[in-house]
């Protein structure tokens, strides 16, 4: 049994974002969730859209100074973590990948009793991502490759090619792409032996590109995660610095230079991987593509409609938000001269980026289910992780439930709390919109006036955040 799973995983090794081209039998992902809500959510929507509303027009008669006060970095730094700690906590992070793996290629084939897919789906994607947004940056010191890359190679090593200034973060890019494709459209991403296959795949080709371009240089440009990490830590009161600097949630978003067009298009894809990874499962959704949601065929059934859907996602997302910017620049510009105005690279570059706190809004409702269920299967799990009978620190005694789930009061709290945080998420992103509109225009007329394209976009995506959370799921 072992040969044949080690076999597979030797399989499994070779670039397996293309598994995705083949059809395979679907397993239910461990992070999906396939709730009904039956409740009357009209109201609260409206409540959450209008919330939004009053915030847009409070914010346009708030005085400038107040609200590019509220976005300025505190004066106290909280201690710097030492870099041989980091290297350290970065080793000890690989050591632990590395027995993560080998428990996953070894253990139980279920998805929801075996530790690789519930370490990687409910504890890295859904606590840790939801985490930084809210305690900073600790991705630098927790990646599994700059200890051993340090320890190896040396901190001051060069690479052996330099990576082109003008591809700026697409390498990330593009790897994160790939990584949302395997993640909604491959037909079982929550297989042990293919899941293993694919974090070793993604570590071995992140370690060879360090050595190449250079750790830094590659940890900064090139890894998904890291730029992933560095941004959504923007959002929170911390920052993504070395050094966390207290603050208003977001203050790090809101800088006197706007990012890249590359990492303000990946702020984009965050989004756009989140919104259309909830709208897969709606019963709206599989009715466009002709799927009954109460016959779900699998996965492996929707593969095509799945993967143009997120490209279609990703590109509409990127296409209403540049309009919403353009019309901006056009109202905003309406009374000046042609030498006064900013061009549309630079004003989508620096608004791009405050759709963030949606996506991390979004990003922790989304999920909050499937972390309530799963972190239970997690738990259990680490108290026998091979299935031995083993009772580790006494988690193995943990009796999942669903209860919660059952009643239309606990339902109701679930589904009120993931609202608020919707809700909470779209007021921050335009508080910080608006903060940078004053920033770069002159006249808080000016300003207020290139909010108005925005402020409808925002408007219209809280609609429809609350929307998928209260919409029927199938799949």
């Amino acid at each position: 049994m072992l040969n044949r799973r080690a076999s597979g995983l030797i399989t499994g090794m070779l670039p397996v974002l293309l598994a995705v081209l083949f059809p395979a039998p679907a397993m239910a992902h461990v992070s999906e969730q396939g709730l009904v809500l039956l409740l009357p959510t009209g109201h609260y929507i409206t409540s959450g859209v209008l919330s939004v509303v009053a915030s847009i027009i409070l914010i346009s008669l708030t005085p400038k100074h107040i609200v590019q006060g509220l976005f300025k970095p505190g004066t106290r730094h909280l201690p710097q973590v030492p870099a041989n700690v980091c290297d350290a906590v970065s080793l000890l992070s690989f050591l632990a990948l590395a027995i993560i793996i080998y428990v996953g290629v070894t253990g139980p084939r279920d998805p929801l009793t075996n530790l690789l897919p519930l370490t990687i789906w409910i504890g890295f994607w859904v606590m840790l991502v939801s985490l930084a947004g809210l305690l900073g940056n600790f991705w630098r010191c927790l990646n599994p490759w700059s200890g051993l890359y340090r320890l190896l190679i040396g901190p001051e090593q060069q690479g052996l090619l330099p990576l082109p200034e003008r591809l700026g973060a697409v390498p990330g890019l593009l790897l994160f792409i790939a990584f949302s494709a395997f993640y909604i459209v491959d037909p079982a991403p929550q297989d042990p032996d293919r899941l293993a296959g694919f974090v070793i795949t993604y570590w071995a080709l992140t370690f060879a590109c360090m050595v190449i371009f250079g750790g830094p240089v590659w940890l900064a440009r090139g890894e998904a995660f890291s730029i992933l990490f560095d941004l959504i830590s923007r959002v929170s009161p911390f920052g993504n610095g070395p050094r966390a600097v207290p603050g208003f949630p977001g203050w790090a978003l809101v800088p006197s230079t706007p990012l890249p067009l590359s990492l303000a298009t990946f702020s984009l894809v965050v989004l756009a991987m989140g919104s259309f990874d909830g709208l897969k499962e709606t019963f709206w959704w599989l009715a466009r593509i002709g799927v009954n949601p109460l016959e779900f065929p699998g996965r492996s059934a929707v593969i095509g409609t799945s993967l143009l859907g997120l490209v279609l996602a990703i590109i509409a997302l990127f296409t209403v938000l540049l309009l919403a910017v353009w019309a901006g620049q056009k109202m905003a510009n309406l009374s000046t001269q042609q030498t006064e105005q900013l061009s549309l690279e630079l004003l989508f570059r620096s608004f791009a980026p405050t759709v963030l706190p949606i996506a991390l809004g979004y990003h922790i409702s989304h999920f909050m289910i499937s972390f309530l269920v799963d972190g239970q299967y997690l738990l259990a799990v680490l108290g026998d992780p091979l299935a031995t009978g083993a009772n580790l620190f006494g988690l193995a005694d943990i009796r999942v439930t669903t209860g919660f789930l059952n009643t239309p009061d606990s339902v109701k709290v679930i589904w009120l709390t993931q609202a608020t945080i919707v809700v909470i998420g779209h007021i921050l992103s335009v508080l910080m919109s608006h903060a940078v509109a004053m920033k770069l225009f002159a006249t808080a007329r000016r300003a207020a006036l290139s909010q108005i394209p925005i402020g409808v976009f925002m408007v219209l995506y809280t609609l429809f955040g609350l929307w998928l959370l209260a919409a029927p799921r199938g799949a």
